[in-house]
């Protein structure tokens, strides 16, 4: 976070520093307000030229506040590029039938008993598979309100499995726009940052999970209609050539390129040509159907609207509003950064932090505030990282504890801000507004909750050489370290041999 000053250089004023939020804040409220119904893109661009002017009044070049953003950039073009090949493998498992037999088999499953448990699981498994609680969100999202509604279930109920099940499903998996800008924005590996979730979302989600069963057991339900159902698994089946259970194959390839941690590029790239594999043998798609469908997603008119709205996805071209949004928020986070107004605001709370509980607070609670005041999660995963990365590795902690804190704070959050852009969406997809929904997202209350309790008691810290403690802390158990820069990581192993000389960490096996 902090820049060399040089000479005539100055640290901006509050409300300098405060400028740039206040102008996107002010846009995205007026936006929300006013319903102009514009994409977020050109507010955190004039944001960003704000940042420009204040940088420029505090005597910061211009050509500087330009190689701050290009150099955040710079950081995550690897995650930029997993994304346009996300994009690729969503239009192939669309082709292919995989997502849709998905859809066509958990649909089966359904009674008013098990409905919320099985909606907030099948829900995960499927934002699992696609890396994007956002197609949950439109594709089941939708089935299941609409399903739930003819059981008599409270429709913010059905939200917020739907959400608890997507979010979950989105932050696990090694395809999610969001899980790799956490990591990459932290410098940390994909899946160091996934296996450092489980010690706080998974538990969350186990909760959830039990509190979804005993609403489903306990509540009243009214009378089931299958015929939503059976029209949308009529559908479904009626547009392939093949529908059959080993059309779910190719998520296992995902489970698979997850257990053997292989780097987020090859892996996508594998899983893609999986699709176009099952889409050629068992759709009886051409070679030049396989690059269309890798490029512009799949297309299909059913008759049903709803299995249209499930199968039309898909394809690179998909991917151009997530990235070119990554790539304007990106650049104005290291601008906001280098014209020095991060640590002009928090700079203080930054030299307080004397644990690594203080440390996770700061992150979160920093996540937090982003979202709350610049509408959108890509924010709240960039700038913490920019912010504490250094602190980090002074305490001799783990890149992917800061990445951790990030998402338990920043994507689970999100969604639960009404003027957020990722609470609008979910908000217009569902039907339903997000202070509705926002009392039944268990996961998402539960994740930033749990991850601070076990932080304050010990539990779930990471450090550089990449031992650790348990959930409830004790024992300090032996670990492989998580990826990092090289340097950095030679300085945080320094701390820690030096925090546990002094007696400030324990040693391993203590």
């Amino acid at each position: 976070m902090t820049e060399t000053k040089k000479t005539g250089e100055r640290l901006p004023n509050v409300f300098e520093a405060f400028l740039p939020v206040l102008v996107l804040l002010g846009l995205m409220l007026a936006n929300f307000l006013f319903e102009w119904g514009n994409d977020p893109h050109i507010y955190v661009l004039l944001a960003a030229i704000t940042c420009c002017v204040v940088g420029k009044l505090c005597n910061v070049p211009l050509s500087e506040m330009m190689a701050a953003g290009f150099a955040s950039i710079s950081q995550i073009l690897e995650a930029l590029f997993i994304l346009l090949f996300v994009g690729c493998l969503v239009g192939s498992f669309e082709w292919a039938g995989v997502i849709p037999a998905i859809v066509y088999y958990g649909l089966q499953i359904f009674t008013p008993a098990v409905f919320l448990p099985a909606v907030v699981v099948l829900c995960a498994i499927v934002g699992l598979s696609l890396g994007s609680s956002y197609t949950v969100s439109a594709t089941l999202g939708i089935a299941f309100m609409s399903i739930g509604a003819t059981m008599g279930i409270n429709p913010a109920m059905i939200a917020g499995a739907v959400l608890s099940g997507a979010c979950t499903g989105d932050k696990f998996s090694p395809l999610s726009d969001s899980t790799n800008l956490a990591a990459a924005a932290s410098q940390t590996g994909l899946f160091d940052h996934v296996k450092a979730m489980i010690g706080t979302t998974f538990p969350a989600f186990l909760i959830a999970f039990v509190i979804y069963c005993v609403m489903s057991l306990t509540g009243k339900a009214g009378t089931y209609d299958p015929e939503l159902v059976d029209g949308l698994s009529n559908a479904i089946k009626d547009n392939f050539a093949y529908m059959s259970p080993v059309l779910l194959l190719p998520v296992a390839v995902i489970i698979l390129v997850a257990i053997l941690q292989m780097p987020g590029i090859p892996g996508v790239l594998l899983a893609s040509l999986t699709g176009c594999i099952f889409a050629v043998i068992f759709q009886g798609a051409s070679f030049a159907e396989c690059i269309a469908m890798v490029h512009y997603g799949y297309s299909a008119e059913t008759g049903n609207e709803l299995a249209d709205t499930l199968l039309n996805r898909g394809g690179m071209d998909s991917m151009l509003w997530t990235i070119n949004m990554a790539l304007i928020a990106i650049g104005f986070g290291g601008m906001y950064s280098r014209c020095g107004a991060v640590e002009r605001l928090l700079g203080g709370m930054i030299k307080k932090i004397r644990t690594p509980f203080h440390l996770m607070a700061a992150v979160i609670v920093t996540a937090m505030f982003c979202i709350l005041t610049m509408c959108d999660q890509y924010l709240g995963l960039i700038i913490p990282p920019a912010m504490y990365k250094e602190k980090i590795d002074d305490m001799g902690l783990s890149r992917n504890v800061l990445s951790r804190c990030t998402e338990d704070g920043g994507t689970l959050f999100s969604a639960l801000v009404p003027w957020s852009s990722c609470g609008v969406y979910h908000s217009s997809m569902l039907g339903v507004s997000t202070m509705a929904y926002l009392p039944y997202c268990f996961t998402n209350i539960l994740n930033p909750i749990i991850s601070l309790a076990t932080a304050a008691w010990g539990g779930n810290i990471i450090f550089a050489d990449g031992s650790r403690t348990g959930f409830f802390g004790g024992k300090v158990k032996a670990g492989k370290p998580a990826g990092a820069p090289a340097e950095e990581h030679e300085h945080a192993l320094k701390r820690l041999a030096e925090l546990r000389a002094d007696g400030t960490y324990k040693e391993i096996g203590k």
